[in-house]
């Protein structure tokens, strides 16, 4: 796993924002930048997050492998980025990207695919709040 401690690559103004897990991780959520629509959700460090910044290709840290890797290194379809917010509790990022082909391992455009779970609240149903 990655160092917990920010590495000087990135900003010292962004670094001191970030909250990061025992292993020096934080989420981040790609994001189709003209649709809205939500595509990934990958793991990022300071180093990876500076490289986002700073290549105009979204880099995310892979807990599995303990590397980090560019959407679209092997598959072809890359995450341009658009611009990247950090929420308001600094332990995630939204990215928001041109999505060039699928998003997700599956070849499906977006991750969240795999079918709507049912709600047995007893509001209205995918209505809107």
């Amino acid at each position: 796993m990655p160092s917990a401690a920010p590495r000087s690559s990135l900003s010292p103004d962004i670094a001191g924002r970030l909250k990061r897990d025992e292993n020096g991780l934080f989420a981040a959520v790609a994001q189709q930048w003209d649709s809205g629509e939500v595509l990934m959700v990958g793991w990022m460090d300071d180093e990876a997050l500076s490289r986002t910044l700073t290549t105009g290709r979204v880099t995310y840290f892979s807990r599995s492998r303990g590397e980090y890797w560019q959407k679209g290194d092997t598959s072809g379809h890359v995450q341009l980025v658009r611009d990247v917010r950090l929420d308001c509790d600094g332990d995630a990022v939204l990215v928001r990207v041109d999505q060039v082909g699928a998003a997700c391992h599956t070849g499906h455009r977006t991750c969240f695919d795999a079918g709507q779970l049912p709600l047995t609240h007893q509001g209205s149903q995918g209505s809107p709040a």
